[in-house]
């Protein structure tokens, strides 16, 4: 396995699987209808609104850009294990997708192109919110600009709100466990709530966010994992004590839910902390439910919350630079960027478009934008897949009570760094 092959972290058998689909053919000048330099460009797939979206973009593009064809593939499955088979042979797309997830692994292997030298004054990076635009960044370098995003929010149903004799939503993270105790119905005592008060989800992508206000962080300097603190302890005892001993909180699965949005819809929650998604799904299967959304409650007088956002990046290889330029330019420039986020399905990255569109007073959209400027973007290094992997499984076995918090994450962080100096 050679040194690119194992950057990127493709194994042989990956090999055999993921290049079903790839296309053989190259971007390049004259290669499209009439001479026009054709740029292909790659993604994940959407809902069918998102795909209209898309296309009445790239169509704005395109007429712009009468010389510059767009080739849109829709990748739909291994989307990232897709995407590095071809980096390695040279067949990826001229431009795509990339989550902030997996930005810091891409970034390293030099396979992306760095931006700088294109962005012009117009451009307008500062008009990006910052914590989006530096999770594409490194060393003063840009990797790729952020085309849309979700914070999280808390979104809490008026009708429970009131019957519990509680007005306006919880600002501290203390005072949103005493709601969950106010709204959380138990009739028969047993301990299994037909309502909790919070619904809330296991994962490290959505826990982490808390560490930072605790002085606690995911991972060192050197990358390795780095939750097993007592401030990250501290960080976490508060839902595992809601969930554990108190009984306001619940995950979706103890309500028979699949995820937070199905949970809160059902009614099954009186409050669940989610993402900028879960506006449409709500409004689609359940139109008489009257709710609304919040900003997190802080945590230790702190504003805090997960930013999951995704870039344009440009492929180091590709043959027509300049006009895949002209498309990222586009795709995340105001006027793109506007029709591809008018909807309200994904959210602007620039604050002059979140403005334009109204989502600054939007009441339900309004809490996701405001947490843009000081959200924590889901990253955390190269080695995050590993870390988040082990804490995931250890930390559920903390929150049913299995072992204790600091045991689960003294072990989660050993096996963790074990695996990663495996790895490395």
């Amino acid at each position: 396995m050679n040194k690119m092959l194992a950057a990127v972290g493709i194994t042989g058998a990956l090999f055999g699987t993921a290049l079903v689909g790839c296309s053989s053919e190259s971007s390049g000048e004259g290669s499209g209808d009439g001479g026009k330099t054709v740029v292909e460009l790659a993604g994940w797939g959407a809902s069918p609104e998102e795909e209209a979206l898309l296309k009445e973009t790239l169509d704005a593009f395109e007429e712009k850009h009468p010389d510059i064809d767009v080739k849109h593939e829709v990748i739909a499955d291994q989307y990232m294990d897709v995407t590095k088979t071809r980096l390695v042979g040279g067949e990826a797309a001229d431009v795509f997708y990339l989550d902030a997830l997996d930005a810091p692994s891409l970034i390293n292997t030099g396979v992306l192109e760095p931006l700088n030298d294109y962005v012009t004054e117009d451009f307008d990076v500062e008009d990006f919110e910052e914590p989006l635009l530096n999770a594409f960044k490194k060393d003063d370098t840009y990797y790729g600009f952020p085309k849309d995003f979700s914070t999280l929010s808390l979104f809490y149903d008026k009708a429970a709100f009131e019957e519990a004799g509680l007005e306006g939503p919880p600002k501290t993270w203390e005072e949103l466990s005493e709601y969950a105790e106010k709204l959380t119905v138990d009739e028969d005592g047993d301990g299994q709530p037909e309502r909790y008060g919070l619904g809330f989800s296991k994962e490290l992508a959505r826990q982490f966010y808390k560490f930072q206000p605790n002085g606690a962080q995911v991972v060192d300097e050197k990358g390795k994992a780095d939750f097993a603190s007592e401030e990250a302890i501290q960080a976490l005892e508060p839902i595992v004590t809601m969930y554990q001993d108190d009984k306001t909180a619940g995950l979706p699965s103890d309500a028979g839910n699949e995820w937070g949005g199905d949970m809160f819809g059902q009614g099954n929650a009186a409050m669940v902390i989610e993402g900028n998604w879960t506006i449409p799904f709500l409004e689609d299967n359940f139109s008489n439910l009257d709710f609304t959304t919040a900003e997190l409650p802080t945590i230790n007088g702190e504003n805090a919350t997960a930013a999951f956002t995704v870039a344009y990046v440009m492929n180091e290889q590709s043959e027509v630079k300049d006009a895949a330029w002209e498309l990222i330019s586009f795709l995340t420039g105001k006027e793109g960027m506007e029709i591809w986020t008018s909807k309200g399905f994904a959210l602007p990255t620039r604050k002059s478009v979140a403005e334009n569109l109204g989502y600054e007073e939007d009441p339900l959209r309004s809490s996701f934008v405001a947490g843009a400027s000081y959200a924590q973007p889901w990253q955390a290094g190269e080695n995050l897949p590993i870390i988040m992997t082990n804490f995931d499984n250890q930390f559920i076995s903390a929150l049913l009570g299995e072992q204790t918090l600091e045991e689960a994450l003294k072990k989660a962080e050993e096996t963790a760094n074990k695996e990663i100096e495996a790895a490395n």
